[in-house]
This record gives C-alpha cells, sequence and structure tokens, in this order.
C-alpha cells in the first residue's frame, strides 16, 4: 500500500474554528477543507459559544482567536479548562502573543494575514502531536501556554519579518524610530520595520533600560555615549556607534534625569 493510501484512510482531524470575523472563519475553513485531512465541524464567532461547541463537539483540534470581544481565546481555554482543551492553533494579528504561543512545542500560533504555507505547517505540527499518540502533556502544555501569553517576556521581542517571527534581545536594540505606521527598530547595521506604534513598543520594552527623548526616538541608554547641548534647551544625543539623535521639547525632563544619573 502506498504512502498517499495510507494518508487516505486515516480519519479526518475535526475541527473547530473560532473567530470573530466571518472572512476570518470563511478563509481558515476554506484553507482547512483544501487539505483533505481535515474536516471543519463547526464554527463559531465569540469565546462563549466556542465553550459549548468544545463541550458537546469535542473536536480534535481548535483554530482560536486570541483577541475577540468579551471572552478572549485565553479565557475559553480558562472556561473549558486546559485538561479537557483540545489542541489549539492560536490565530492572533498580534506578534507579541504569538512570541509565548511559538516557545509552546506541542502548541502553534499563525499570524494575521494568514498565509497558506504557515498555516499548513502550523496544522501538519499539530496533527503529527495527534496521530501520534502524544497528546498525554497536553495540560501541562497548554497551561505553560496560558501563563506565557498572558505575561509575555519584557527581555526580548519578536518582529515580524514575511511569513517568519526573529526573536531579538532587547539589550541588542540601539534605538528606535517611528515611520508612519510602522517601528524601526535599529540593531547595529541592522534595521528591522516593526508595525506597531511607539506607545505600543514602549510599553514592551523595559523601562530601565529605554527612555523615549522625542516623540518618534527611543533610545537605550546603555548606548549613550555623551550629550551634546542644542538649541533652546534640547540635546544631542551621541551613541557609541556614532549616531545623532535630538531630543524633543516635552522629553527635557527624561533628558535632564539621564544626565543625572
Amino acid at each position: 500500500m502506498s504512502q498517499w493510501q495510507v494518508r487516505m484512510v486515516e480519519p479526518r482531524i475535526r475541527a473547530l474554528v473560532v473567530d470573530d470575523e466571518p472572512v476570518a472563519r470563511g478563509h481558515l475553513r476554506a484553507l482547512l477543507e483544501e487539505r483533505g485531512d481535515v474536516s471543519v465541524v463547526d464554527e463559531c464567532g465569540d469565546g462563549r459559544s466556542a465553550i459549548e461547541r468544545i463541550r458537546e463537539l469535542a473536536p480534535d483540534l481548535v483554530l482560536l482567536d486570541v483577541q475577540m470581544p468579551e471572552l478572549d481565546g485565553l479565557g475559553v481555554v480558562r472556561a473549558v479548562g486546559p485538561d479537557r482543551m483540545p489542541p489549539v492553533v492560536f490565530v492572533t494579528a498580534h506578534d507579541q502573543h504569538a512570541v509565548s504561543a511559538f516557545e509552546v512545542h506541542a502548541l502553534d500560533y499563525v499570524l494575521k494575514p494568514v498565509h497558506r504555507a504557515r498555516f499548513n505547517g502550523a496544522i501538519d505540527r499539530v496533527i503529527r502531536l495527534i496521530r501520534s499518540g502524544s497528546g498525554s502533556n497536553r495540560s501541562r502544555l497548554l497551561s505553560e501556554a496560558m501563563e506565557r501569553l498572558s505575561a509575555p517576556s519584557a527581555d526580548r521581542i519578536a518582529i515580524r519579518s514575511g511569513d517568519r517571527i526573529l526573536y531579538l534581545r532587547t539589550s541588542d536594540i540601539d534605538w528606535i524610530e517611528a515611520a508612519d505606521d510602522l517601528v524601526r527598530l535599529h540593531v547595529g547595521k541592522t534595521v528591522h520595520d516593526h508595525r506597531a506604534t511607539m506607545a505600543q513598543i514602549e510599553q514592551r520594552l523595559p523601562a530601565s533600560r529605554f527612555v523615549r527623548i522625542h516623540r518618534s526616538t527611543i533610545v537605550n541608554v546603555e548606548r549613550i555615549r555623551e550629550f551634546q547641548p542644542w538649541f533652546q534647551g534640547d540635546w544631542i544625543l551621541v551613541l557609541a556607534d556614532g549616531t545623532r539623535l535630538q531630543s524633543g521639547k516635552s522629553y527635557r525632563k527624561r533628558i535632564r534625569e539621564l544626565m543625572e544619573g
């Protein structure tokens, strides 16, 4: 019997799709159904109905959006209970959640917008777990995922690069600048574009190491080599590599605090 024939006689994985956006649910359903090894048993548009359907249908796999109104994906997991929750592929538009889910080897995540290759890789991974019978550690792994998703690490940051996620140690970041609807992270001679606001990125960085010196500039204080006076009370900050950054009027107090140590 050929490998293809063996695959065809295996039972399809029964999947539940949970997302508050109808278009997103339709896209996920289409991607699953074109595989041939997954059957979508139902869709849910909110966390409450997802809990009910998980309990009623006992699916083999749940595609679960992280952020939904009223009850998010983590709330669904808590309500069902990690010991009774099927394997989950987290679906999210926010890579700070993806960072934590990525570390849990038996589970996976998919970033929106969903790309076919990345999606199929995630589904393949979970299906192998299910069919190998190694799902006995699912409760522990899911508990770890919940804990990590609830409290992302501040000593590193994940940025999206195409279909990949790159991990950056925050200590490696020299400075950050705003660029339209992106931020640019300067790491040595490399610049990484990341879709976020300055306020969002500032919240995810350790305050002991990073300071905002301008509405469009955040700097790693360990990279500052010297302060040079500029016009009307502003300053030029010279970094270790010679980069010159100008402070803004609204941030003069922070500059003084930096200089005072």
